[in-house]
């Protein structure tokens, strides 16, 4: 994705608010926010962030098995489905 299309001003975002977010909800697409020449903030809809939340907490769960694969803290399958069918959670 390319955001060169979506880059404005804060002045742009001060004048524009209730259309900037009508905006960003239908296209679903981050908007950089510009001050001085710089950018400063990155605006989003709801539905966009709470997915990039989703997506960041399942990798976050990835490293931490890679993690422990790397540290030998694994167990063979077969021994694991045995303790869960004996009820040893």
């Amino acid at each position: 994705m390319r955001y060169s299309s979506q880059v404005k001003s804060i002045s742009y975002l001060k004048a524009k608010a209730a259309d900037i977010l009508s905006d960003l909800e239908k296209r679903r697409e981050p908007l950089i926010i510009t001050q001085h020449g710089e950018a400063k903030a990155v605006l989003q809809d709801v539905a966009s962030y709470e997915e990039m939340q989703e997506t960041l907490a399942l990798l976050k769960i990835l490293a931490l098995g890679n993690h422990e694969v790397e540290e030998g803290r694994v167990r063979p399958l077969k021994d694991v489905v045995e303790r869960i069918r004996a009820g040893e959670g």
